[in-house]
């Protein structure tokens, strides 16, 4: 069986113990927290990755990124080639009223456009107002904090293994090319006489008919 007012004693405690503990009040926003640095505060836009492949604005379970672009004829690179279209960014808002920041945009993008930002301060004291478009969205941008540093016993990431293997292949065979044309150029090499070519004659290599000082037999 309880004993009598136990509760009342251990509800009397817990508030003694607070009354004896010092306060501390952030003075905001005098003072900024410090945000741990995966905090979901905004959605940043890096505007130069996106190709507008729509795939936000497709997977948001709240439907609510907009996307408008246009295509653009690009001319051909070399003469003779094929003209190509891109699709041009117009228009990138996000209605955070809407925006259940689950992060799912920022997942699927395949080009590194979207980006979490610890910024939280866009409160408005009009819903329309909270729809921000891309400017805003690349304000955000610039608060997007640095990623953390890998484990350096972590493994190499595959995109930067295949450029550094990329480019000593093509270091390898810029090198293979230039030896192979030193050892082709005239007097690159001590005794090395170049091929004489078809039909002439040389001073060590007289023409049929010949003698060595160049008079007809």
């Amino acid at each position: 069986m309880p004993i009598p007012g136990s509760g009342l004693a251990k509800g009397l405690a817990v508030t003694l113990r607070t009354m004896t503990r010092k306060n501390v009040t952030a003075q905001y926003p005098d003072v900024q927290p410090e945000l741990a640095p995966r905090t979901r505060g905004v959605i940043g836009l890096f505007e130069e990755n996106c190709t507008v492949c729509m795939l936000c604005a497709r997977e948001c379970p709240d439907w609510c990124i907009y996307i408008d672009s246009h295509k653009e004829t690009v001319p051909a690179a070399a003469p003779g080639g094929r003209e190509r279209s891109r699709n041009v960014l117009d228009r990138f808002a996000i209605d955070f009223a809407l925006c259940m920041y689950c992060g799912i945009c920022i997942e699927v993008c395949p080009f590194d456009a979207l980006f979490w930002s610890p910024e939280f301060e866009y409160a408005e004291t009009d819903i329309h107002e909270l729809t921000h478009e891309r400017d805003k969205l690349r304000e955000w941008m610039w608060t997007v904090p640095e990623p953390p540093a890998l484990d350096p016993k972590a493994e190499e990431p595959k995109e930067v293994a295949a450029a550094r293997k990329s480019a000593e292949k093509a270091a390898a065979q810029a090198a293979a090319a230039a030896e192979a044309a030193a050892a082709q150029a005239p007097g690159a090499a001590p005794g090395t006489v170049p091929d004489p070519s078809p039909g002439t004659g040389t001073a060590t290599d007289p023409a049929p008919g010949t003698d060595a000082q160049g008079e007809q037999q």
